[in-house]
């Protein structure tokens, strides 16, 4: 399709050339100038800032970023303009998850959230157009993070840009050619958008149910427990553990009524572990024993509490690998008998394993496990096979196996600073993003 929409569009991109059309002068005063321009389009060029690039190739530019569908913005701004804390701002006051490439004057460097784009990546495709001209310059970065850049290009540029100022009539045959082909490349994308955004909706209803037992489960606990503030014997320490516990009870039910994506789940799973690492510090002080190690969860089931040994553990037909278990299916497995597994819904009424139920539950195991530990845990299983895919990374935010944003989503001043910090310039995309004197754009010139 787009082969053929190239071709058709050739004759009026040369049409248009020859019309001598010009971008909209608008003023480019501030960062929120360009930051409100990338919000509607991905690639803003100042007024006096065009460094040669024509609007043909402006053009070209955003139709690359579009039909790749991919999170990647440009702007091209007058050599003078402010660089303290360029990309850091950009980044906040777009609020688009992404990448961000910036020319200034004949300068050029970038920065992109690590999730979307990793800070050694942003670095050598930096580092691989310097020196270039203007528009083999962008030209060049854009091929290159579309390639690599994960997530999908920020809803709100479906809706395209404003009147360019063209006249329609010399325009209309050919036009009306191109617009029905770019149609049927727009309403592709759309429908792929809306069956991505419908699969998230069902997975977090899975989710939901699984999350609200262990609420449930948690909410339980703390009834059970058999422990006032005011108790003879209570300390500081006590007071503290049990104030920790309820605090991530009202967390957990807070963040599970406010999520709105499967991986809005992991900041559910991650409050109830720590009230439930809480709870293990508070009984181990009234009972005059040792401080539990911080451990993860029992494999097997979260709702068991804090691990207390690690035991070896063979899934059907996998490999052999250590779990963090619980005391009591320690126990089970010495013994020869099979742990109590959580099971959860895995379509039609039957009831799975979680790590054998799809990839719905990602976030709610990532949550409990962290994206570190994880992968190995489930090495060999449903689950386990389907987190580094990049479809699971599309679908439910991978890069930590399930937290976060995905690429184009809009996170606001929601983003590590670090991947947004450095002098403007400093080795080709800052190496690390956390040098170049803190934040102060220039360094290096």
């Amino acid at each position: 399709m787009r082969p053929l929409i190239a071709a058709l569009a050739a004759p009026l991109l040369a049409l248009g050339a020859t019309l001598a059309v010009a971008p909209p002068a608008s003023a480019a005063t501030d960062v929120s100038t360009v930051a409100d321009a990338l919000e509607k389009s991905p690639v803003y060029v100042a007024p006096g800032a065009s460094a040669g690039l024509t609007s043909d190739d402006v053009d070209a530019l955003e139709n690359k970023i579009k039909d790749a569908d991919k999170p990647v913005m440009v702007a091209v701004l007058p050599a003078d303009f402010p660089t303290q804390k360029l990309f850091s701002d950009l980044r906040a006051k777009t609020g688009v998850v992404g990448v961000y490439g910036v020319r200034l004057g004949d300068r050029f460097d970038a920065r992109a959230d690590s999730r979307v784009m990793s800070q050694q990546s942003v670095k050598n495709a930096v580092d691989s157009v310097q020196g270039q001209s203007a528009k083999s310059q962008l030209d060049d970065f854009v091929s290159t993070s579309v390639r690599t850049a994960k997530g999908s290009a920020p809803s709100a540029w479906d809706a395209g840009g404003g009147d360019d100022g063209v006249s329609a009539g010399p325009l209309i045959g050919v036009g009306a050619v191109v617009v029905i082909g770019g149609a049927g490349v727009y309403a592709l994308s759309r429908r792929n958008r809306r069956r991505r955004e419908e699969e998230q909706r069902e997975a977090l209803d899975k989710l939901r149910v699984v999350v609200d037992e262990d609420i449930t489960a948690f909410g339980e606990e703390l009834d059970r427990l058999d422990f006032h503030p005011a108790e003879a014997g209570a300390d500081d320490a006590m007071r503290a553990d049990f104030e920790r516990a309820l605090d991530a009870y009202e967390k957990a039910k807070q963040y599970m009524a406010d999520a709105q994506r499967p991986d809005d789940v992991r900041g559910v799973t991650q409050a109830l572990e720590d009230g439930r690492f809480s709870l293990a510090q508070l009984a181990a002080r009234r009972e005059g024993r040792p401080l539990p190690e911080r451990r993860a969860p029992c494999f097997f089931d979260p709702r068991h509490g804090p691990s207390t040994e690690d035991a070896e553990w063979t899934p059907p037909g996998g490999s052999a690998r250590e779990v963090p278990v619980c005391a009591a299916d320690a126990t089970r497995l010495r013994d020869g008998e099979d742990p109590h597994v959580r099971t959860v819904d895995a379509g039609e009424g039957e009831r799975r394993p979680y790590y054998e139920a799809g990839p719905a539950y990602g976030p709610w195991a990532g949550g409990y496990f962290g994206g570190g530990m994880l992968p190995g845990l489930l090495v060999g299983t449903v689950l386990g096979s389907m987190l580094a895919s990049p479809a699971y990374a599309a679908d439910y935010g991978g890069g930590d196996f399930g937290g976060g944003f995905d690429g184009g989503d809009v996170s606001g001043s929601d983003f590590d600073p670090g991947d947004f910090g450095g002098g403007f310039g400093d080795g080709g995309g800052g190496g690390d993003f956390g040098g170049g004197g803190g934040g102060d754009f220039g360094g290096g010139f």
